[in-house]
């Protein structure tokens, strides 16, 4: 009995605690994006459902694509503003070829965006790999990391904006469950592969710059 009254005990702490420390490590985190040398990884904005990708990807068809919901232009939108008001510089901006990553790159970095087809959904348009992605393409995975590698310009960090099926392929099924709009957030280093620093949601760069 004793036993379990200092789990929960413990677990009241830790629940206590968390919320707080989380706090400081993303405020830690934002004054550090500051200097630059980091690439932030977001999964694209909330889209509509409703529609569907058509497969092969027609990349110029807007019709044949599965876009951002004003919902997901909207967060989109505030989250460039909340890394702008943050004082987050942006160098590169990185995308998937599929238009909503494309959109969302552009909302959040203020910027033109590099659309490259290493970003570009790796469930090539297969509904159970969304679901389901259990990071089997490796040739994806080893280009999006060598991408998140390379260190950007000095003084700015580089955004990439991809899919939920890549981020598994990249870094492992432990992100399988990334939300629209969430961020990785890599450190990079003059040599060897960029470290993993935290995860942020969309809610978090916003309400921590006040928009």
């Amino acid at each position: 009995m004793n036993k379990l009254v200092s789990v929960i005990r413990c677990l009241v702490i830790f629940l206590l605690i968390s919320p707080s420390s989380y706090a400081a490590d993303l405020d830690s985190l934002v004054a550090a994006l500051k200097g630059g040398g980091y690439v932030i990884v977001f999964r694209h904005g909330a889209t509509d459902d409703s529609q569907k990708d058509a497969y092969p990807f027609k990349f110029d068809d807007m019709s044949a694509q599965r876009q951002l919901s004003d919902k997901g232009r909207a967060m989109a939108r505030e989250l460039g503003m909340a890394l702008a008001k943050l004082g987050v510089p942006i160098g590169e901006v990185y995308t998937s070829r599929l238009n909503r990553a494309v959109e969302t790159g552009k909302l959040i970095g203020g910027k033109d965006a590099s659309a490259v087809d290493e970003l570009t959904d790796g469930g090539a348009g297969s509904a159970s790999a969304m679901a389901n992605p259990d990071g089997k393409n490796a040739r994806i995975g080893r280009a999006i990391r060598d991408l998140v590698n390379a260190p950007p310009k000095a003084g700015v960090n580089n955004l990439a904006v991809t899919h939920k099926t890549n981020v598994t392929d990249a870094f492992g099924k432990e992100f399988a469950d990334i939300r629209e709009g969430e961020a990785l957030v890599y450190k990079t280093g003059a040599s060897g592969p960029a470290a993993f620093v935290m995860r942020v949601q969309a809610s978090e760069w916003i309400a921590r710059a006040g928009i």
